[in-house]
């Protein structure tokens, strides 16, 4: 098998503090001529959480699990047990290119990237491959390669952690609502440009499915959350708000919601869920808990060392998805193709900032 010197985690990033803000957002959204006035209404947001997002404290508690995890194992013998861990963000500190070199001067050549994201798309995953390369080309020669680890949105691990994450927000709920709750999953609304060139919606319908299966649930569905594109340009719909009033209208009266198109409880987990989708859960009389994500679940960090196990030992691969009845959602290859998930059509006018860290 290949040998490999190095685990990297690849993220986001966010600010840690208020005067991170508005730089962190200008980094996001540099070249898409977003306008200073919805920048300050996102830098808003952050500002009611004392102007740190909460993701760069998840990437460290993920990366000392993985790290404890490895080092259980180490005890067993394993070779991927020895692997140093580094940590390189997209948009704020510490940044990819930063990272890199700082494991080229601790000579490494070969690291193992594990992205944040479990589903196939453009800001998922080829556009982490495109801050590789640019990273490793300003770092010059003796850069580390980086060879990330495949997808996992059917992963046993992943699952698990979710259902785990779910069962304990149905214990939130008040006697009598339990049998009634509607399991309600979000994920990053994205253009419908990125759904045609992506496994992104198949995928996410998958691990809904396997989640809903999993906890016993009857029903569920798979809305949105957290748009952030122009109102002209088509994006997956509904949003979480608009459905959570659909739901009331229908005589619903309580929902969990988990968010299993994110691995940790970051900014736009508590935002656009705890704070505005509760608000409207509140105004329309539903009941409303909230499931954690995988975060730092035992069988989501077992997962990330298993993971690393099929590229260094070839071990056995892990996925519960229905590949006889949905042949498009295979185990996700070592290496991306040069043409898979590319960057969806820019639109013609200004639209606006997101919040993803």
């Amino acid at each position: 098998m290949t040998d490999y010197d190095a685990f990297l985690l690849l993220s986001f990033g966010g600010p840690e503090g208020p005067d991170d803000v508005m730089p962190f957002l200008e980094n996001v959204t540099r070249g898409r001529g977003i306008p200073q006035e919805r920048l300050l209404t996102v830098a808003e947001h952050y500002q009611q959480f004392g102007g740190k997002s909460p993701i760069n404290d998840q990437c460290r508690a993920l990366l000392a699990a993985v790290g404890a995890e490895l080092e259980e194992h180490q005890e067993h013998g394993t070779d991927e047990s020895s692997l140093p861990l580094y940590w390189g963000n997209r948009n704020w500190g510490p940044f990819l290119v930063d990272t890199l070199r700082e494991m080229k001067a601790a000579g490494v050549k070969k690291a193992l990237g594990f992205v944040t994201s479990a589903y196939g798309s453009y800001s998922g995953c080829r556009q982490y491959q495109e801050d590789i390369a640019r990273a490793r080309a300003e770092v010059g020669d003796g850069a580390p390669e980086v060879h990330l680890l495949r997808k996992f949105y059917d992963h046993p691990g992943f699952i698990e952690a979710n259902a785990a994450r779910v069962k304990a927000a149905y214990g939130e709920l008040p006697e009598g609502f339990w049998d009634e709750a509607r399991l309600v999953f979000t994920a990053h609304s994205v253009p419908m440009s990125m759904v045609r060139t992506s496994p992104y919606l198949a995928q996410l319908e998958e691990t809904a499915r396997l989640v809903a299966e999993a906890v016993g649930a009857p029903e569920h569905d798979l809305v949105w959350q957290s748009r952030s594109g122009p109102p002209q340009v088509p994006w997956l719909e509904p949003d979480i708000g608009d459905h959570l009033r659909a739901l009331a209208e229908g005589g619903l009266r309580a929902v969990v919601v988990s968010p299993i198109g994110f691995i940790s409880d970051h900014m736009e987990v508590v935002y656009d869920l705890d704070h505005e989708a509760r608000g409207v859960a509140d105004d329309v009389g539903l009941t409303m808990a909230r499931a954690g994500t995988a975060g730092t679940h035992p069988a989501f960090v077992r997962m990330i060392r298993e993971l690393i196990e099929e590229r260094t030992q070839g071990a056995e691969r892990h996925g519960l998805g229905r590949r006889s009845i949905l042949p498009q959602l295979p185990l996700a290859s070592d290496v991306c193709a040069e043409t898979c998930c590319p960057r969806p059509e820019r639109p013609k006018r200004p639209g606006r900032a997101g919040r993803a860290g």
